[in-house]
């Protein structure tokens, strides 16, 4: 299995609309990648307090197969699902992708 990993950096002034996330864009996504193979996504939203600012608002995790797979998805998709990233934050995520083990 590999992991596409989505970082959202946390600032002290970013903004991370996190409705919009869940109910907009991580259905989109499923709807876009799930006919290329995705077969789960994981969400790890930030807990906030105490003193330290945690680093990222969010932390995604997209599973598939293979690189095929996501590579045929992100290649169909790509622009469409990253060109919605400003409706719900204003910070350039970073990715990884990762095999699983």
């Amino acid at each position: 299995m590999v992991r596409l990993t989505v970082l959202y950096p946390k600032t002290e002034n970013s903004q991370f609309d996190l409705t919009y996330y869940l109910e907009k864009h991580i259905p989109l996504v499923k709807e876009r990648l799930t006919p290329f193979g995705l077969t789960g996504v994981d969400m790890n939203e930030a807990i906030t307090g105490g003193e330290a600012l945690p680093p990222y608002a969010m932390i995604t995790f997209l599973a598939f197969n293979t690189t095929d797979e996501l590579e045929k998805g992100m290649g169909t998709h790509g622009a469409e699902l990253l060109g919605d990233i400003p409706n719900f934050t204003d910070v350039q995520p970073l990715t990884q992708v990762v095999q699983v083990r």
